[in-house]
């Protein structure tokens, strides 16, 4: 029996990154994961198979066709005729995914990685490791790392299949829906919404919350659900399904809002109502690894399991369910395995929306930082007053910054406009340092860029904002 001393059960963010970053730290490393694509195994999990990466593909290669359609006679470009490829269009976004899927596979190799396609079970503790039965075969393990990830929640009206889909389905139509009902209006809902919505399907969000996007400052999921509405996105709010018929042609939906029976036909449904943790086939039961009450692996600050030896990581654990948040985690619990000091900030995992605009948040929001009792401060700068935003064709939205009152500590950043994605990132920094908003507002700042809107934010927090 080979023996490894960590074996990572999960080829996802969490569990590729720990395994390159155990192998970086001399230990012989395995990783055991189940993803199949194309009828062969693929590294990288949901995120870069079909979640995180081929979305974002999608997103830019639609956002690329509105702009065609609607904005490039604004900068003195006449196109005619603009259609849609969507066989090309999803080639594209498959040869983006075969990139960076064969990187990771590439990864291991260089680092000496052994790997194995299939399923990661727990078999039995022998001596001071764990047997692991990997893709049929069985290991010995001195530690193991489970990083199985999650998978999508089911509607138990709307069970997956035919032409109801979840997040993967919902990037390979074979062509644009007329009419794409969407149920959850969270970020994978928005923005697999806005892709199709791009191409030429009309669009309709129903969400059982009361209120859009309620985990986003309020500001921000304000002025995101009129600029969406504005797009075309069609959301209903506080909505009851009450049942889901599909046949050859499509998908009813009937449901309650305002006291108000409704019924609408689809051509597709996405369902995105959040997701589960991925524990089938792990061997929970036959070891005695406890769950929570919602099926998530319990671990301590040091992702140890009530198992000695057995540690878990990313999804699976539960908290933020975001791909950066999982690879910190495989960062951290590999340098805890080799003795340092590995750590994870959880106040200041940054959160992105990649729709247009683009909309990110790290810290608190205003309401969050009242809760807590602090007195704060609050500055907020347009990107209309921002020439390179106005250069750039995309003035919308603006950055708003929570500071305390007292100490001027950053304690927040939210933003909505054009490439937030890239600019929280600073933010993150600053409070990661436990910095403020005159540390953010004294750094200077190219000009002209759009960070130039993130350092008037943090003046305006002090009213001395220079361009407004």
């Amino acid at each position: 029996m080979d023996t490894f001393d960590v074996m990572v059960i999960g080829g996802g963010p969490a569990g590729y990154v720990a395994a390159i970053r155990a192998a970086q730290l001399g230990f012989r490393t395995a990783c055991v994961d189940e993803f199949t694509r194309n009828g062969k195994g693929s590294l990288g999990g949901t995120c870069l198979n079909v979640g995180c990466i081929p979305s974002k593909a999608m997103l830019d290669s639609s956002e690329r066709f509105e702009m065609i359609q609607h904005d490039a006679a604004e900068h003195g470009i006449d196109v005619d005729g603009a259609r849609v490829n969507l066989s090309k269009m999803l080639g594209r976004k498959a040869g983006v995914v075969d990139k960076l899927t064969g990187g990771v596979a590439y990864l291991f190799k260089k680092n000496k990685i052994t790997s194995f396609h299939g399923l990661g079970q727990l078999v039995r503790q022998e001596g001071e490791g764990w047997v692991i039965n990997a893709a049929g075969t069985e290991v010995l393990a001195k530690q193991v790392i489970v990083a199985t990830g999650s998978s999508p929640r089911a509607l138990p009206l709307a069970p997956f299949g035919g032409h109801i889909v979840e997040n993967s389905g919902a990037l390979e139509f074979s062509e644009v829906p007329a009419r794409l009902g969407v149920i959850g209006a969270g970020v994978i809902g928005v923005e697999l919404g806005s892709v199709w919505r791009r191409l030429g399907a009309q669009v309709t969000i129903l969400e059982a919350l009361p209120g859009f996007l309620m985990a986003a400052d309020d500001a921000v999921s304000k002025e995101a659900l009129k600029q969406f509405q504005k797009q075309g996105l069609e959301f209903h709010f506080s909505v009851n399904i009450t049942d889901v018929q599909q046949d050859d042609a499509g998908v009813t939906v009937s449901y309650t809002e305002k006291d108000q029976t409704v019924t609408a036909q689809f051509d597709k449904l996405i369902v995105s109502i959040g997701r589960v943790p991925h524990t089938a086939g792990l061997g929970a039961d036959a070891v005695g690894l406890a769950l929570d009450e919602r099926g998530f692996v319990k671990v301590d600050s040091h992702y140890r399991t009530n198992l000695a030896g057995i540690y878990a990581i990313g999804d699976v654990i539960g908290g933020a369910m975001l791909a950066h948040k999982a690879e910190e985690e495989g960062v951290a619990l590999a340098e805890m395995l080799a003795g340092q000091a590995g750590h994870v900030n959880y106040d200041v995992i940054p959160w992105v929306i990649y729709t247009s605009p683009e909309i990110a948040w790290a810290g608190l929001t205003e309401k969050q930082a009242k809760e807590k009792g602090l007195t704060v401060k609050t500055g907020q700068f347009p990107f209309s007053a921002n020439g390179r935003a106005l250069g750039h064709g995309d003035p919308r939205g603006f950055v708003k910054v929570v500071a305390d009152a007292q100490t001027d500590r950053l304690l927040g950043v939210h933003m909505i406009g054009p490439n937030v994605s890239e600019l929280i990132g600073e933010t993150v920094a600053i409070m990661e340092f436990g910095g403020s908003s005159e540390d953010l507002a004294r750094t200077v700042h190219a000009h002209p860029t759009l960070s130039e809107v993130v350092k008037e934010a943090a003046l305006a927090a002090d009213k001395r904002a220079l361009h407004m």
